[in-house]
């Protein structure tokens, strides 16, 4: 599980950000808290704020660190790869164009018998990596241990079998990170590292292009296999009884990129007893076209124990739909491997202590010189110094600017300058 993800110098956000899913000690919704290595974690985290506040750069940062995590191999002697790839700074200030941008979590490993908090970080800069580090705590440790320590004069790597050592000095790079390279040499805790973040799924829909391509992508296993299927069709009828199931039929070509192509259609139920009506998929609503194109990451991090992120969970979805969505992470009998959900979000309504811990709310705003910050509601201080009370109406307090991160609006003028009639 995340525990914590920090990140600085990324996008809109300058200084450093923190987003914890470590439970405070507030006492609402207790029963939903995870206990992992002496830690209490969250299984959800829901970000609030204004249109290009930062929140989707929280999104962001936590992919970035995953795709160099996963690719970083490639860059290896590739410049040009490396600077196209490059994670992207604060480019409103001078002082941070150039600088290092840096990433750190601390997680856990499902179905780790030892039951070990891992923390591991990197920072990239123009050149490279200028410093990557991995540390672990046992359940009964106070302390972390060092596993690596990597700067641009040090390569410490006694926490690694030695057998490997040898190898990884050789062939590491200044783009290339260890982890990476250690879990292409087979080394066991850098491949532990390397899965965890493989595991972890992402949906933007905040991006209409990648937004489209999901909606055209088929759960695994969807068009062969009856169970599958079954699934799919159990999850779409939570919110619309009327999907029977589906009927896949083979088409004859193949697509441009050599796969088989497929008909899909929904089966309704009909006006007469045991009718049942061919809808073709690509006619359903378009929040039934996104509920079908969240379910295989959703699918995938309940049964790994994984983080699904998602940009945008409310675009095309009715708030009580949403609302569905959430509960399956927030119910341990349905989450029994304690995925987690970080989501954005502008669906105000979900905003209640009705459905999330004060804990588990965060905005993100920005400051007058252009620097996103990023800030959970347990930790916000009202006027009088104050701390938010779980019985307040969040979502109230936050449309009337209580809690910061709303637009800053002026009335829309759509006449020519300089006309006055």
């Amino acid at each position: 599980m995340l525990i914590q993800f920090n990140f600085k110098n990324y996008s809109s956000f300058k200084e450093e950000a923190v987003l914890d899913l470590s439970a405070t000690k507030i006492t609402e919704y207790n029963d939903r808290v995870v206990s992992i290595c002496n830690e209490k974690i969250l299984p959800v985290s829901a970000i609030y704020g204004a249109n290009a506040s930062g929140k989707s750069n929280v999104f962001n940062a936590f992919k970035a660190m995953t795709e160099y995590v996963r690719n970083s191999l490639d860059y290896g002697d590739e410049e040009k790869k490396f600077n196209i790839n490059r994670p992207i700074p604060f480019l409103f200030d001078e002082s941070t164009r150039e600088a290092e941008t840096c990433f750190e979590v601390y997680f856990t490993i499902p179905e780790d018998k030892k039951e070990r908090v891992y923390n591991y970080g990197f920072c990239i800069d123009g050149d490279g990596v200028s410093e990557e580090w991995l540390n672990y705590k046992t359940k009964s440790g106070r302390k972390f241990k060092d596993i690596f320590y990597r700067s641009k004069d040090t390569l410490d790597l006694h926490g690694l079998p030695k057998k490997f050592i040898e190898n990884i000095v050789i062939s590491l790079n200044k783009q290339v990170l260890v982890v990476s390279l250690g879990a292409k040499l087979k080394v066991t805790q850098c491949k532990e590292i390397r899965d965890w973040f493989l595991n972890n799924k992402f949906a933007d829909y905040g991006d209409v292009a990648t937004s489209l391509v999901r909606e055209r992508r088929l759960p695994q296993g969807f068009t062969y296999d009856k169970e599958v299927q079954k699934k799919v069709t159990n999850y779409l009828s939570s919110f619309d009884e009327s999907i029977q199931g589906f009927k896949i039929e083979k088409v004859s070509h193949e697509t441009d990129e050599g796969r088989n192509a497929y008909r899909i259609s929904t089966l309704h139920k009909g006006s007469k007893k045991d009718e049942l009506v061919e809808l073709p998929l690509s006619l359903e609503s378009s929040g039934t076209l996104k509920m079908f194109s969240l379910y295989p990451e959703m699918q995938k991090v309940l049964d790994t124990g994984g983080v699904f992120f998602v940009d945008e969970l409310n675009a095309r979805l009715h708030p009580l739909l949403v609302r569905n969505f959430i509960l399956t992470f927030l119910n341990p009998k349905v989450n029994v491997n304690h995925a987690q959900l970080v989501f954005t979000t502008h669906d105000t309504w979900q905003l209640s202590n009705q459905l999330l811990r004060r804990d588990e709310i965060w905005f993100t705003e920005k400051d007058e010189l252009q620097g996103s910050h990023l800030y959970s509601l347990a930790d916000f201080m009202d006027e009088d110094g104050s701390k938010i009370r779980k019985d307040e109406n969040y979502e109230k307090n936050y449309l009337f600017g209580k809690y910061g991160a709303i637009p800053t609006l002026k009335n829309i003028n759509l006449k020519e300058v300089g006309n006055n009639d």
